[in-house]
């Protein structure tokens, strides 16, 4: 049969009588699926690709299937910003957007809306659709070092392969002949390529099904985990674990815990496995390539690579090392961006990010692993390490950011000079309150650069921030419907956060300063990235001048100084 015929069906073999998705606590059989996506599908713009911005899973799940179902690709951006959405459309192409949310706008964008409706009485008698197997089902998109969202294509082939070879080892680590009455709860985005495989795909070819929210608060996750029945299964991050874990609320039991993102502590895992009596499993994988690999990691520090999927090493054009994967549902031959130590060609272990390496004195690490001894500590809630771009004695030192409100800075260098070499046991730790982390727990090197210096600077220091405009902001209500406008009062409350990101910023100017100046230039559009430059006046003067960009224009500018005595 030629490649152009073969055709795949939408749906693993399943009970479609069970449940695929639970909403707010309330089944959805696979024949109301069906039905729900043979309503929806006709409605459908002509052309494509559809950008899914769904919040509610399900609702994704629906579109996404419709969209299979009339040819058409999604593509799925990493947030919905106007400058994303603006990079995702060309001029005269029939891209649209497919949303949920009533609020959301898409500016630059044909939009249509998702909406609830009453389940059909008898839903039941609708065939499982078949997709074309080569059909480029999904572009996933995520940012590059320029920021520009760089898209991953899979073919609908490419998608039942990755799902199925999920499956296989899931049900074997959970004695189980299937994933069939499997609810699955996740705190990540559906459209990150891990939340993709982990939720609703599992869901649509790995016969389990899955909660419709996304619950990020611990209290939140534990009522969503206590809304469906067992056998469940969490799919989460490293971070949003430890989160879980350190808020105290009590869980109800889960039978499998899903964490990828970044590697994982033993001592986390087992803290997980033990608070909710449950199997904790790592998830090994990129955009580019899809999930390939598991550990255990209270058993084994070791990965396993899924079905046939073989790894091996070979140098690139610059002659530096590279791991490679291949083999079962994977296209063809991809390398991934971390150094590993290779067991044989299905096992290996995880040393870091390959541009994590970094070396002090000689001596070579990775930050993930710093990181990981970091964050073992008892007592240390989250911690990131930071090489910074100055020389000191010669050597460049590692600075440790920690959120650690129980330990002292001597405790935590004392702790890691038990777990660590002497030359990256950091001559500076500092203590904050939070990190800038995305919704999947990631702490971009961008962000952490900038969080760093901006703790780090001194009081006549000029810092630069970045921050992004919700495209949902409040304050757009009423602001000049269809054309909204970021509000200058909104500005101007961003610059006064970054000056109190600032240490030593906020503490120039008091507690409550006043604002001298402000000029508005230039007009600011929802879901733009804004550049906040903050610079100190020096001599006498103790004020701080800002100015704020929008793709490279000045939007605005002016001057906080300290509050007048008596006033504050």
């Amino acid at each position: 049969m030629s490649s152009e015929l073969f055709k795949l069906p939408l749906l693993a073999d399943r009970d479609l009588s069970a449940p695929i998705a639970w909403r707010h606590g309330v089944p959805v059989s696979g024949h109301q699926f069906l039905a729900d996506v043979a309503r929806f599908a006709p409605v459908l713009r002509e052309g494509g690709p559809a950008v899914n911005l769904c919040v509610d899973r399900y609702a994704f799940a629906v579109s996404l299937a419709a969209a299979l179902v009339r040819g058409q690709t999604s593509l799925l951006p990493p947030d919905a910003r106007a400058d994303t959405l603006a990079r995702l459309s060309t001029h005269g192409d029939a891209t649209y957007a497919i949303v949920d949310a009533p609020d959301l706008e898409t500016p630059g964008m044909p939009c249509l809306r998702i909406e609830d409706r009453a389940p059909l009485a008898d839903a039941g008698g609708a065939e499982v659709p078949l997709i074309p197997a080569d059909l480029h089902a999904v572009s996933l998109l995520t940012s590059g070092s320029t920021g520009a969202p760089q898209p991953h294509a899979k073919t609908w082939k490419t998608l039942v392969g990755d799902v199925a070879a999920a499956v296989g080892r899931l049900a074997e680590l959970l004695g189980r002949p299937s994933l069939a009455g499997l609810t699955l709860v996740a705190t990540v985005p559906v459209q990150h390529s891990y939340g993709l495989e982990s939720s609703a795909l599992l869901g649509l070819l790995g016969g389990a099904a899955f909660d419709s929210g996304r619950p990020f608060f611990p209290a939140d996750v534990a009522r969503s985990l206590s809304s469906v029945p067992r056998p469940r299964a969490l799919v989460t991050t490293p971070f949003h674990l430890k989160t879980l874990l350190l808020s105290g609320i009590e869980l109800p039991p889960v039978d499998l815990i899903l964490s990828a993102t970044a590697p994982l502590s033993p001592q986390l895992a087992a803290q997980a496995e033990s608070a909710m009596q449950g199997v904790l499993i790592e998830i090994y994988g990129s955009t580019e390539s899809g999930q390939v690999a598991t550990r255990r990691p209270t058993q084994s520090e070791v990965w396993q690579t899924f079905g046939q999927i073989r790894v091996h090493a070979e140098a690139d054009a610059a002659g530096q090392e590279r791991f490679i994967f291949q083999g079962d549902f994977i296209p063809e031959p991809t390398p991934m961006a971390d150094v590993l130590e290779l067991v044989d060609a299905r096992n290996f272990r995880l040393l870091g990010r390959a541009n994590d390496l970094i070396h002090v004195a000689g001596r070579r690490s990775s930050l993930g692993y710093l990181n990981h001894h970091l964050n073992s500590i008892p007592g240390v809630d989250d911690g990131a390490f930071w090489l910074p771009d100055d020389v000191t004695d010669g050597v460049v030192r590692p600075v440790a950011f920690v959120v650690a409100p129980t330990l002292t800075t001597q405790t935590i260098i004392a702790r890691l000079r038990e777990r660590l070499e002497a030359v990256f046991v950091p001559r500076q730790v500092v203590q904050v309150a939070a990190f800038p982390r995305e919704g999947t727990g990631k702490l971009t090197a961008r962000a952490l650069r900038e969080f760093a210096l901006a703790q780090l600077a001194r009081d006549d220091s000029p810092v630069q921030l970045t921050h992004d405009v919700p495209v949902d902001h409040p304050a757009f209500a009423g602001h000049f419907p269809g054309q909204p406008l970021v509000p200058g009062a909104l500005l101007l409350s961003q610059v006064l956060e970054a000056l109190r990101s600032v240490p030593a910023l906020s503490a120039r100017l008091g507690a409550r300063p006043t604002l001298a100046a402000a000029k508005f230039l230039s007009p600011v559009r929802p879901g733009s990235e804004l550049v906040i430059d903050l610079t100190p006046e020096t001599g006498a003067a103790r004020g701080v001048r800002f100015e704020v960009r929008c793709a490279g224009v000045t939007a605005a500018s002016g001057r906080w100084t300290p509050a007048v005595a008596g006033r504050e």
